[in-house]
């Protein structure tokens, strides 16, 4: 004779989840564009010369004075 085995309730275990991924591209252009201005400078230079001379000036001066007296001469002896 065969006996029936005891049967138990069944243990739930939780759920083991799993992820798979999917990938999917899309492009997406960035465009920078740049640009280069060149500038060209043209400077005027104006020099400025100042020459410079020299003289002399003598200048003489004459004095009249009105003198009382008799004068500078030499008196007789």
């Amino acid at each position: 004779m065969h006996c029936r085995p005891n049967m138990m309730p069944p243990i739930v275990h939780p759920t083991k989840c799993c992820t798979q991924h999917q990938m999917q591209t899309t492009i997406v252009p960035h465009i920078h564009p740049s640009h280069t201005t060149y500038v060209n400078h043209h400077v005027f230079q104006h020099q400025h010369y100042f020459p410079h001379t020299q003289s002399v000036v003598n200048d003489v001066s004459h004095q009249h004075v009105v003198c009382p007296g008799p004068g500078p001469f030499p008196r007789p002896f």
